[in-house]
C-alpha cells in the first residue's frame, strides 16, 4: 500500500471516528438509542421502592429493549423478564389476587412485580450491585451458593467471578446501558421526607 493510499485511509478513520463521538455526543440521537417507554410506571415504581428511575429503564432496555411480549428461551416474560414462578410469589406477598403469568406481559405489572423485586434483592444482598443484578438474572439460589463456594468468592461476601457467561455478559450490558441512562436521563429518587 502506498503512503497516499495509507493517510487517506489514516484520515477517513479519524473522520469515522470524530462523527463517532460527535454522535455519542448528541442526546437527542441517545435517546433515539436508548428510548424511554413506559415513563409513568418507571417513575412510580423508583420512587416507591426507593429505586434509580434510570437502573430501572437500563434493566428493561437490557433484558428486553422495552419489548413487553418479550420471552426468553427460559421461560421469563415481559418488559423486565420475570419467570412464571418469580412472578407468582412476589404477586402473593403484594398482594396481587389471581395472578396468571399472561399478567408478566402487562407493561405496568411487570415494573411493579420487577422492581419490588430489585427492591427485595437490594435488601437481601445488602445493596451490592454485583450480587443484586447477579441474583436477578442467575437466580438468588446460585449466588447464594457462589458466595459459599472459595473458588468462586474469597471472602463469602463479594464474588471474584461470575461462573455463568450470560450472567456475566447480563452484567457487563446493564452496567453500561445504566450509565447512559444516567446521563441522559437525569432524574432522582425522591426521599419520602421531601
Amino acid at each position: 500500500m502506498d503512503k497516499k493510499r495509507k493517510l487517506g485511509y489514516i484520515g477517513l478513520l479519524a473522520a469515522v471516528m470524530l462523527l463517532y463521538m460527535v454522535i455519542l455526543n448528541i442526546p437527542g440521537l441517545l435517546k433515539l438509542i436508548y428510548p424511554l417507554k413506559y415513563k409513568d410506571e418507571i417513575l412510580e415504581y423508583g420512587h416507591l421502592h426507593k429505586i434509580d428511575p434510570s437502573l430501572i429503564a437500563a434493566l428493561i432496555k437490557t433484558e428486553s429493549n422495552f419489548k413487553p411480549y418479550a420471552e426468553s428461551r427460559k421461560g421469563a416474560k415481559g418488559l423486565m423478564q420475570i419467570t412464571s414462578s418469580t412472578g407468582e410469589w412476589i404477586a402473593g406477598i403484594i398482594g396481587i389476587k389471581d395472578f396468571s403469568e399472561d399478567m408478566l406481559f402487562d407493561a405496568g405489572t411487570n415494573i411493579k412485580l420487577g422492581s419490588w423485586y430489585i427492591k427485595y434483592l437490594t435488601g437481601y444482598y445488602s445493596g451490592d450491585f454485583e450480587l443484586i443484578f447477579a441474583a436477578y438474572n442467575g437466580g438468588s439460589g446460585n449466588v447464594d451458593k457462589w458466595l459459599k463456594d472459595r473458588n468462586i468468592s474469597s471472602n463469602g461476601i463479594t464474588l471474584d467471578i461470575i461462573p455463568f457467561p450470560e450472567t456475566e455478559k447480563f452484567l457487563v450490558k446493564l452496567k453500561k446501558n445504566y450509565n447512559v441512562y444516567k446521563r441522559i436521563y437525569r432524574w432522582e429518587v425522591v426521599n419520602d421526607s421531601e
